[in-house]
């Protein structure tokens, strides 16, 4: 036993960059996938960080003004009675736009329950009457910000200005416009002016329960109900209980909000998952090889298979838990800092807390991964002969093709011995060749998911987003909306539409039926399947509504559009990112009078160069603000949180990529120390030396690059398209690589991987004494 951790503290000492480097992947795997977990839980359930944050309520109860809220603390389940506040319904007017708006009362102290969490500005102050905080998704929908000045409208038709000081999030609704109205914060006072009588205001009360589930929510809500409904004595058939919202609502609303968002995450948490364990297995095993002729000596001095095993066992446990270690504390050290830990309706990147036990799995996971990748190599090692201390076995096989073509093409000696060792090791070279093609896959697959990002957004057409503006006509005709539009140099094109609601056979859902331009002149939808649709009758879906449907294109559907049956022949599919695909488009011609002889809008394609902003202001102006214009929203914006991802992600696997390099690297030089003495023997010099090891391990590893980035490109599109298909925007959505990104990767790795082998080859050429290689390379460990 004593022999053992000598010989482990010994060669520990002797191999330190060996060690270090092992410490260093494992700390870096650890670390990365602790931040990976962290940001894909925060990206998929926005909803958890931001309840705990503002301390959310589990059950928001809406009474009717003036009602106490007394009996909701003697309702079984409850635990925590708010205060209540007061809120009044108003309109925000913004030029000929109107946003129904939720005015809440608030005080200039934060409440204990569900207190908004301010993202831009200051909260409410008492020596600012006339400033109000708005919900942080409503003011990016209305564009407004600290420092704006707004107006609301009441319900009597009071008019009351006030200027925004705040921007804030809750998690107590979910994000506008999916969850109306804009929420927005004011002080009592200014409640009380907007709507003056307390009985037309709404009375919300928050409680927290002992068991938040769906079972215990539900049963909470019943007792509200009960409650309520047992003060009336039958006296009235009204209840006070206007309605009731539970934090599973919210959650669930807040999580479906951007599905692709979600799948698309989730693919970079299947590639943390495939290229960690690879990362630390190939540095582990790697090390272990690295020690055959070290332990054949052992074995030579009487130390048992047994022995040997478990000392490495050992010594590779020492460094997975000292490398698991540091990169608990490095991820830690990382998060610390609040400017990461944004909420999560805020525009940077959410990183939700993790718990300790998912920390314990990963820091098990990780040593764990260690022990599987040391003990394969560590059982060979036992069972390695003693003569391999003394006398060490050549390689056996025959030349492989890549040495037949440099002897058939007359190669320098130097290249030509390289080229023969390359491949002549099969088993080495295969693990070398795995170890540096699967973060190169990686690497490529997030850069496909960029690329396809990127293509939505400098193409918004390609996703039926062609259209920057729309307009509706507020308060002019139809005659004057289409006047200013034709008159409007930035506008190329525009297109009038309406869009209905529309309910699916047996009325178990609903779709989304919106008829954009007309047969002759469509809208420039793009179909990834099928066509446009060029005639009246005909149309084109996006994948959410052919599922629904159970359809597919070249299909007859006859569904009640307005009130009135249309027959529509599928005549194509395209990519849409609203509703989760459930959209049927078709010619404002195919719909039955009068719905086709009135449209709701007109989208607006711009002239190249143009902003929607610029275009917006300019027609507003023209119209003497009468119009009511909306810049169409880009869903993929919100995909940036992906880009940062992927630059976190091709960092990581870089590192991955390098260790991995570095590793097959030393392992492939230090199998071919003893060959490298022998030609110096022979005559070659360091330089000949040197080339013929570069050679060897350099085209080892431009195999694993070029089939890592080969399978990366064949495999990233099927990804990325069953992304599509599962979030409802459908297949087809997957962009190609430019062919510079891909000669720029190519080349940065092999840049890297001749680098690397020139460094290690180079300082191995000049190292190794010939007179020591004639002998036996156990002389080598006898002199450590």
């Amino acid at each position: 036993m004593r022999g053992a951790i000598r010989w482990v503290r010994t060669d520990l000492y002797a191999h330190r960059g060996q060690s270090a480097l092992t410490v260093a992947v494992v700390a870096g795997v650890v670390a990365a996938l602790v931040l990976a977990v962290m940001l894909l839980e925060g990206a998929l359930n926005p909803w958890e960080q931001l309840f705990n944050r503002t301390r959310g309520a589990d059950v928001l109860v809406y009474l009717a003004g003036g009602t106490p809220a007394a009996p909701l603390g003697g309702i079984a389940g409850v635990t925590q009675v708010a205060a209540p506040y007061d809120f009044a319904a108003a309109t925000l007017v913004q030029g000929a736009q109107k946003f129904q708006v939720q005015l809440n009362g608030a005080t200039p102290q934060p409440p204990p329950m569900s207190a908004p969490l301010v993202v831009a500005g200051t909260w409410l102050r008492a020596g600012q009457p006339g400033g109000v905080v708005v919900e942080a998704s409503f003011a990016a929908a209305a564009g407004v910000g600290p420092g704006s000045r707004i107006v609301l409208d009441g319900v009597d038709g009071t008019t009351v200005p006030m200027r925004v000081v705040g921007v804030a999030d809750t998690a107590d609704q979910g994000f506008y416009p999916q969850w109306p109205p804009g929420l927005i914060w004011a002080l009592p006072s200014l409640v009380a002016t907007v709507e003056p009588v307390r009985s037309e205001t709404t009375e919300v009360v928050g409680l927290r329960l002992a068991d938040p589930s769906a079972a215990g929510t539900a049963e909470v809500t019943q007792g509200v109900f009960n409650a309520y409904n047992g003060l009336n004595n039958g006296l009235s058939e009204v209840s006070p209980v206007e309605r009731v919202t539970t934090r599973q609502q919210v959650m669930d609303s807040m999580a479906s909000d951007d599905r692709l968002l979600g799948e698309l995450l989730a693919l970079f948490g299947v590639i943390a998952l495939v290229a960690a364990p690879c990362a630390i297995a190939n540095v582990t095993s790697g090390r272990v090889l690295m020690q055959w002729r070290d332990l054949a000596m052992l074995k030579a001095l009487g130390f048992t298979p047994g022995q040997v095993v478990r000392m490495l066992l050992a010594e590779q446990l020492a460094l997975g838990v000292t490398g698991t270690a540091l990169g608990l504390a490095a991820a830690e050290l990382a998060t610390s800092s609040q400017a990461l830990d944004h909420p999560a309706a805020g525009i940077g990147v959410t990183l939700a807390p993790l718990p300790g036990t998912q920390s314990a799995l990963i820091a098990a996971g990780a040593i764990l991964t260690v022990l599987i990748a040391t003990a394969i190599p560590a059982w060979r090692a036992g069972r390695v002969s003693p003569v391999a201390a003394v006398q060490p076995n050549p390689p056996g096989g025959h030349l492989s093709q890549v040495a037949r073509l440099s002897l058939l093409v007359r190669l320098p000696a130097a290249l030509v011995l390289g080229a023969r060792d390359a491949l002549t090791r099969r088993l080495p070279a295969a693990l070398t060749v795995a170890g540096v093609s699967i973060p190169l896959a990686m690497i490529t697959i997030a850069l496909a998911v960029w690329s396809t990002v990127g293509a939505f957004t400098a193409d918004p057409g390609r996703i039926g987003l062609a259209g920057a503006l729309t307009v509706y006509t507020g308060g002019l005709s139809d005659a004057q909306t289409t006047a200013l539009i034709a008159a409007d140099r930035q506008v190329a094109a525009s297109y009038p539409g309406a869009q209905f609601d529309t309910l699916l056979p047996g009325d178990n859902g609903t779709f989304v039926a919106r008829a954009m331009g007309t047969s002759r002149d469509p809208y420039p939808f793009q179909a990834v399947q099928g066509r446009m649709f060029a005639a009246v009758g005909e149309a084109v879906a996006g994948q959410g509504f052919l599922n629904l449907m159970h359809v597919g294109v070249g299909s007859w559907i006859d569904p009640t559009i307005d009130g009135v049956p249309v027959i529509l022949h599928i005549v194509g599919r395209t990519i849409e990112p609203g509703n989760s695909g459930d959209v049927v488009d078709f010619g404002l011609d195919s719909l039955p009078a009068p719905s086709a002889s009135a449209p709701m809008f007109y989208s607006l394609v711009l002239r190249p160069g143009v902003s929607a902003a610029s275009a917006r202001a300019a027609l507003l102006r023209a119209s003497g603000s009468r119009l009511d214009i909306q810049v169409a929203a880009n869903p993929a914006a919100r995909l940036g949180m992906v880009r940062v991802v992927i630059v976190v992600a091709v960092v990581v696997l870089v590192l991955i990529a390098m260790a991995n390099l570095l590793t097959a690297t030393d392992v492939g030089l230090r199998d071919h120390v003893h060959e490298a003495g022998i030609l110096k023997a022979m005559g070659l010099t360091p330089r000949q030396v040197t080339a013929t090891l570069v050679v060897s391990t350099t085209i080892v590893t431009a195999i694993g690059i070029v089939a890592g980035v080969a399978a990366g490109l064949a495999v990233a599109p099927r990804l990325i398209n069953a992304q599509g298909q599962a979030s409802g925007m459908g297949w087809g959505i997957a962009a190609s690589l430019p062919p510079a990104t891909i000669a720029a990767l190519l080349a940065s790795a092999l840049a890297a991987a001749v680098t690397a082998a020139l460094v290690l080859s180079a300082r191995a050429a000049h190292a190794q004494d010939p007179l020591l290689a004639a002998r036996a390379p156990a002389l080598d460990a006898s002199r450590r």
